[in-house]
């Protein structure tokens, strides 16, 4: 019968140092009256070292029995280390809530303005985190999802997409963290949630045909709302860039607008027809502070003012909307390269590689086209004149 060479008094009475017991059992000793136990073995011919425990917490009879079922283990082709590395890995989790905010916080830098508005956030903080936040997030599986995305699934379609896609981003990163989840959870939810009944619905916009009668109705209209959308139509800007823009981001014939104020994050500047610039004067002339278009209270406008001029008017179009109207309008009656009439919305159309080279923002093409647009909504003598020179400008 094997003997062990060490006793609880001898592990008592020694110094620091290391002290074998026997079949690769180790007592190591940082100081007297403190240690730990550690098992030698060969797993797949290679030495490994595997840790028993702390000593004295765990006793001498207790390492040996921990000993003995890991060298078992190996008699039968099993790497205990590797199996207790896997059992704390499952065991070690955090909630649903916890993953979230950790998630976002490492996508933040990726997010317009940090993700401070809250569009990243805010499909998870409505409806996933209020039922699930607190459960662990290994525990999440498609059945849990489908219950929590399922009432709103065709109601809420394009909600219940960002939340998913989002919780997809969620579990990827609980899996860099070491955390054991279903990676296939949020694909197995779709597939049990089905096709959703959801129809895209388009922003209200005007025919571009009705755009000059539109526009020459609206210049009558002695309002700061009705003036922002008059500049809005002139420069196809979004909702945004017009009611926060300031006086110092206009120099001359130019709009430049910084990027963290455009939705790609890159500077954007717009070329101001005649019409624009005469609004930009009579704005000076009428605000009290920076802001191009402020309210009563010297803040600038509500993202709602221009939505709901429209709405008191009866007028089914929405602001957003009379981009469509001018992209429908540059498409139907002009010749325009398709990364001019992108550029004129912002838009990126570039690939990486292209815009290594191309550093252009086409903004003299895109300055004859404006005119055109603005000949066109102002029932000028000078349309034919106008759209002439927007087909040769962007042929040239």
């Amino acid at each position: 019968m094997f003997r062990h060479a060490l006793t609880h008094r001898k592990a008592v009475s020694v110094d620091k140092g290391k002290y074998a017991d026997g079949q690769g059992l180790w007592l190591s000793k940082r100081r007297k009256n403190a240690g730990s136990w550690i098992l030698r073995l060969t797993i797949n011919g290679r030495r490994r070292e595997m840790g028993l425990g702390s000593w004295p917490d765990v006793s001498i009879a207790e390492a040996r029995d921990r000993a003995h079922d890991a060298r078992k283990a190996v008699r039968y082709g099993e790497d205990p280390i590797e199996k207790r590395r896997e059992q704390r890995r499952t065991a070690r989790s955090i909630t649903v809530r916890e993953a979230i905010e950790s998630c976002f916080k490492a996508r933040q830098v990726e997010l317009k303005h940090d993700g401070t508005a809250g569009r990243w956030l805010s499909p998870l903080q409505t409806h996933i985190i209020p039922k699930i936040g607190h459960l662990p997030i290994n525990t999440i599986d498609q059945h849990k999802l489908k219950q929590v995305l399922a009432p709103i699934w065709h109601t809420k379609a394009t909600t219940a997409s960002k939340a998913l896609i989002r919780f997809n981003i969620t579990l990827k990163h609980a899996v860099a963290l070491g955390i054991d989840v279903d990676i296939q959870a949020t694909a197995k939810a779709k597939a049990l949630l089905g096709k959703q009944r959801h129809q895209v619905q388009h922003i209200p916009s005007l025919p571009y045909q009705e755009m000059p009668e539109f526009y020459r109705w609206l210049s009558t209209k002695d309002t700061t709302a009705a003036l922002a959308l008059r500049f809005l139509v002139l420069t196809v800007a979004r909702t945004s860039e017009v009611r926060l823009a300031t006086f110092d981001e206009f120099g001359g014939d130019v709009w430049v607008l910084a990027p963290e104020r455009t939705k790609t994050g890159r500077e954007h500047r717009i070329p101001l027809t005649n019409e624009a610039q005469l609004i930009i004067k009579q704005a000076r002339q009428r605000s009290p502070n920076q802001y191009v278009f402020p309210t009563l209270r010297d803040k600038p406008m509500s993202d709602a003012a221009m939505a709901a001029f429209l709405k008191r008017e009866a007028i089914m179009a929405r602001p957003h909307g009379f981009r469509a109207s001018f992209r429908t309008w540059v498409e139907e009656q002009t010749d325009t390269p398709f990364e001019v009439k992108e550029s004129a919305l912002g838009h990126v159309t570039d690939s990486k590689v292209v815009q290594a080279y191309q550093r252009s923002d086409r903004l003299e093409k895109r300055r004859g086209l404006m005119e055109g647009w603005e000949g066109f909504l102002v029932g000028s003598n000078r349309y034919a004149e106008q759209l002439l020179t927007v087909h040769n400008s962007i042929s040239s």
